[in-house]
């Protein structure tokens, strides 16, 4: 279902958010559903689906009148992969200088260490 390895910027997984959370959407919804204080021009919203749609990322589902509805074709788990992935790649794959920093940020609870514990047991059996 996925495209491989589809680079994303910073605006664009913005309104992927919103495409995934609506599911199927046009562009006046996804718009509408921006916080008034972060919400850019419709018209770059637009342009960033036709981007995302040239992309792979999204694709267009159906059209009600004027408007064309957009669905993600990337999922959020595989877009959220790719770029941990990524991440570590800057850090010569080892993930210890990004724990380091949740630990340090607060980010990380004795909780997500319990889970991912739990999950490595699971992943070693």
């Amino acid at each position: 279902m996925a495209k491989k390895h589809v680079r994303l910027t910073r605006l664009e997984l913005e309104i992927m958010r919103y495409v995934w959370d609506l599911g199927e959407a046009a562009v006046r919804e996804i718009h509408e559903a921006i916080p008034a204080s972060k919400r850019p021009a419709y018209t770059t919203i637009q342009t960033i689906l036709t981007r995302l749609e040239e992309k792979g990322a999204v694709k267009r589902t159906r059209k009600i009148g004027n408007a064309h509805l957009y669905q993600a074709v990337t999922t959020r788990q595989s877009t959220g992969a790719r770029l941990i992935d990524e991440l570590l790649d800057l850090f010569g794959g080892s993930p210890e200088p990004l724990v380091a920093h949740l630990i340090d940020s607060g980010k990380l609870t004795l909780e997500d260490v319990k889970h991912a514990e739990e999950l490595l047991k699971k992943r070693r059996k």
